[in-house]
């Protein structure tokens, strides 16, 4: 059963400016994403990586930008499912006038019944069933091609993550919004034939723990260890 290290990219110029961005193209990370971005390629510099999945969006691949340069026998992927949410005639607004809105309540506390307006918009629930067949089948992939011990990285963006968590975690949509995940963070899952674990959540420190290690004495890698993990996988 790989491990998926799910990473938000770093902070664009729209979270900056408080702007929904959406797909708008030219999209890029500001100063503080770009060094966000460095500094994923060093905490990411004891962990082996099998395969490296991406939204197209400008951002993510910015973000992957240093750890590809360092580690240039990986070769990215890229895949729309993982693509930001298509918000419609939100795209570009502002966050602060977009609050005013009715839907924006019902995003709020709501989401399964979300649908953004105009011809571009999607539902949240669309967004979530893209993105978690995505994960679900790359991970299969990697596991076929390099083993159960693998570990792989796939860059995304804040309500994709926060979809695919819930999923892992067994929580309806609507409860989405409990989870938070900050720009450049790391979220691992890793999914077995029993359940799916979620090791980290919006991590932003030493990620070396992720280099693989012998499965604690006694246990299946589908057992949720009695007692807490033991910090020894």
């Amino acid at each position: 059963m790989p491990t998926l290290l799910l990473v938000r990219h770093g902070r664009s110029t729209a979270n900056s400016a408080g702007i929904l961005a959406g797909w708008t193209p030219g999209v890029e990370l500001d100063a503080h994403g770009s060094e966000q971005a460095e500094g994923l390629a060093e905490r990411l510099s004891a962990v082996p990586l099998a395969q490296v999945v991406s939204s197209p969006l400008d951002r993510c691949r910015q973000t992957l930008a240093p750890l590809l340069a360092a580690r240039p026998e990986l070769k990215l992927r890229l895949d729309e499912r993982i693509g930001e949410c298509r918000y419609g005639d939100w795209t570009g607004r502002p966050l602060a006038e977009l609050a005013g809105e009715p839907l924006w309540k019902t995003v709020q506390a709501h989401p399964s019944a979300a649908v953004f307006p105009g011809p571009e918009g999607e539902s949240m629930r669309e967004l979530s069933h893209r993105a978690v067949d995505s994960v679900r089948e790359w991970d299969a992939e990697v596991e076929r091609e390099h083993g159960a011990d693998a570990v792989w990285l796939a860059c995304s963006h804040g309500d994709v993550i926060k979809a695919i968590v819930a999923d892992a975690l067994g929580l309806h949509l609507d409860n989405f919004q409990r989870i938070s995940v900050e720009p450049c963070s790391v979220t691992a899952i890793r999914y077995t034939p029993l359940r799916p674990f979620v090791l980290r959540l919006g991590d932003t420190g030493d990620l070396s723990g992720f280099a693989p290690r012998p499965a604690a004495a006694g246990t299946a890698a589908t057992d949720a260890v009695v007692g807490g993990d033991t910090g020894m996988r």
